[in-house]
């Protein structure tokens, strides 16, 4: 039997996992490995769906873990706590990413991570360097993750990168992000039908500094006031994660795609931190962020810059 190649992102996939899973497969096979397979370590939320389902396309199948010896690529992640539980057993190829790097291996491989908003950025230039086409599904699938990771271009992980090739993109895909961007965004902020614990984790992520753990949670929606409505029960659900997993922190933020804005929950011992880290005043477990819509940009590192 042929030896595969599992492709996959983070843990609680985003659509630029999800999609840069694909995208890269794509791109493995056009330069000769036939033997590379997307796959996701997570359930594919309302936003991806949105986009699978418009291309025609099925969702990646679902692992829990890899074998020994497997080889793998790992694309928009590198951190351990974010990628498959029994990741050291396997053989990692490359990494492709966009984030901070906080990633060891004891052999060489191939890693890629550039400071834009999006991993499918890095993959179109590795399209490109490689003389590969992309067809339309391919910059669709690109596109989306592109406006998916920086609410339509309008986040502070923008880049002149992203700008450049997202117009490249709409002219292969036939999309106006803009449009077609929205239709997506909004698509993913139906969780009506999720529990408050079911929607904590639709896009978590374990961090940890020193000996400090935290989760920083994060949805988007265009009516903060559905969601904190049920304050109380998100309360139950955080603290429930902070003593199963002995976390310092948790920060959910529940991001406002209409006028970029997130206002949060914040819980555990080192919960004052936010203060500190936003120039604001916590009410009730909770604070509005004017302007901040970036997990990445804004909340992680000022958490960071103030977590003793």
């Amino acid at each position: 039997m042929t030896k595969e190649t599992l492709i996959f992102g983070h843990k609680n996939p985003d659509t630029d996992s999800i999609t840069s899973a694909l995208v890269m497969e794509n791109l493995e096979k056009k330069l000769g490995n036939e033997n590379a397979k997307a796959v996701r370590l997570g359930n594919v939320n309302k936003e991806t769906q949105y986009v699978l389902k418009y291309l025609g396309i099925e969702a990646p199948e679902l692992i829990k873990d890899v074998e020994d010896n497997q080889d793998v690529i790992l694309v928009d992640h590198n951190e351990a706590s974010q990628t498959v539980e029994n990741i050291s057993n396997a053989k990692i190829l490359k990494v492709v990413d966009h984030h901070t790097m906080n990633f060891v291996a004891p052999y060489q491989l191939y890693y890629r991570a550039e400071p834009v908003g999006c991993t499918a950025t890095v993959l179109y230039k590795m399209y490109k360097e490689n003389d590969v086409e992309i067809d339309k599904t391919m910059a669709t699938l690109m596109l989306s993750a592109i406006a998916s990771d920086t609410l339509i271009l309008k986040s502070p992980t923008t880049t002149e990168d992203d700008k450049k090739i997202v117009k490249k993109l709409e002219e292969i895909s036939g999309l106006d992000i803009n449009v077609y961007g929205t239709d997506m965004l909004k698509a993913g902020t139906d969780i009506s039908e999720f529990t408050p614990e079911e929607i904590i984790n639709i896009d978590c992520k374990l961090f940890e500094k020193g000996n400090k753990k935290f989760r920083i949670a994060q949805v988007n929606t265009a009516d903060l006031d559905s969601i904190f409505k049920n304050q109380s029960y998100f309360e139950q659900a955080i603290a429930k994660d902070i003593e199963k997993e002995n976390l310092d922190l948790y920060v959910f933020a529940a991001t406002d795609i209409i006028n970029s804005n997130s206002k949060i929950i914040s819980l555990g011992n080192d919960a004052p931190v936010v203060e500190k880290a936003f120039g604001v005043s916590v009410d009730n477990n909770t604070a509005m962020l004017e302007n901040v819509v970036s997990r990445k940009k804004q909340i992680l590192p000022n958490i960071l810059n103030n977590l003793d």
